[in-house]
């Protein structure tokens, strides 16, 4: 049975948080991995509109889906704007589907200040992660135990700092699910290095 990957995206997301951790693992399921991903919205728009003014179509939304991990990009939480991560925690509408997706067993991913909405929502206390450096004195003023990686693996809850660490993330999730062979010819195929420490809670 195929390990079902939703992003879920809202108005102001950053386009590469999402975008290339969707790339990364789209490659990972053409070289055999079970792997099916979809791009999923909180509500009804079929159309949603990143950051840079990326126009993208949903895949439909989140609560028809069923997924056994869900990715959060950030985006835009610096600016205060309502199309951001930071109006998506405002909302609440976001931070409490996430909540409810984790206590029904799903594993949550963020990238960069999508983080900050794992943190609104609750999972992250008492737990290591990390989050774009512009935004690590909002985490620290949460229940979060910050830590300096690239990206941290908590288990069933992960983060991932700065924008480009979502290639990171997913490429360390592709290793888990599909092994070290198949994530390193996907980073072969982008022609990535990964980068920078992964915290793992298990070697702590």
């Amino acid at each position: 049975m195929a390990t079902e990957i939703a992003v879920v995206v809202y108005d102001g997301f950053d386009e590469l948080d999402a975008v290339a951790p969707y790339e990364v693992f789209s490659n990972a399921a053409a070289r055999g991995c079970d792997l099916d991903v979809s791009l999923r919205a909180l509500d009804a728009d079929e159309t949603v509109t990143a950051s840079h003014g990326l126009r993208i179509e949903v895949d439909g939304l989140l609560g028809d889906a069923d997924p056994d991990l869900v990715v959060v990009p950030g985006g835009g939480w610096n600016d205060r704007a309502d199309a951001s991560a930071w109006g998506e925690a405002e909302k609440g509408d976001l931070p409490r589907a996430l909540a409810a997706l984790h206590e029904r067993g799903v594993e949550l991913a963020a990238v960069c200040t999508g983080g900050m909405l794992l943190a609104e929502a609750g999972v992250l206390d008492g737990r290591p992660a990390v989050t774009h450096a512009s935004a690590r004195d909002d985490l620290e003023a949460t229940d979060a135990e910050v830590v300096d990686a690239r990206v941290v693996d908590d288990g069933d809850v992960l983060t991932a700092g700065g924008v480009t660490s979502g290639l990171d993330l997913a490429l360390h999730l592709v290793a888990r699910l599909c092994g070290e062979e198949v994530a390193e010819e996907v980073a072969t195929t982008i022609e990535y290095d990964t980068r920078g420490a992964i915290h793992r809670s298990d070697e702590s």
